[in-house]
């Protein structure tokens, strides 16, 4: 859980891969909406970010999902600054949080 001193954003700004070719897109979802990256669906549900008097990091609480039957999904935080504590285990795509809008 994060500490309460975060402070809530209107959108986050996350990064895209498609590892098959390699294709690169910046998202800026709005909280409580969605976008769609090749078959995945990311739903926002929260983004913020630190104080300005603590050391720089966003968060967002996301839930992402692919139709495929048997394809991974993803529900809770990931962190702009520790990407490896929350991700999205996908053998074709890759999704990062860059920051909060």
């Amino acid at each position: 859980m994060l500490s309460p001193d975060w402070q809530p954003r209107q959108a986050a700004e996350l990064q895209a891969l498609d590892k098959v070719d390699a294709r690169v897109e910046r998202l800026v979802v709005p909280v409580g909406q969605s976008a769609r990256f090749g078959a995945l669906e990311i739903t926002v549900r929260a983004c913020l970010v630190r104080p300005p008097d603590q050391a720089s990091d966003a968060a967002s609480l996301l839930q992402i999902s692919d139709p495929h039957p048997g394809a991974p999904g993803f529900s809770g935080w990931m962190l702009a600054a520790e990407p490896a504590l929350g991700l999205l285990e996908h053998p074709i795509y890759d999704i990062r949080v860059l920051g909060c809008r």
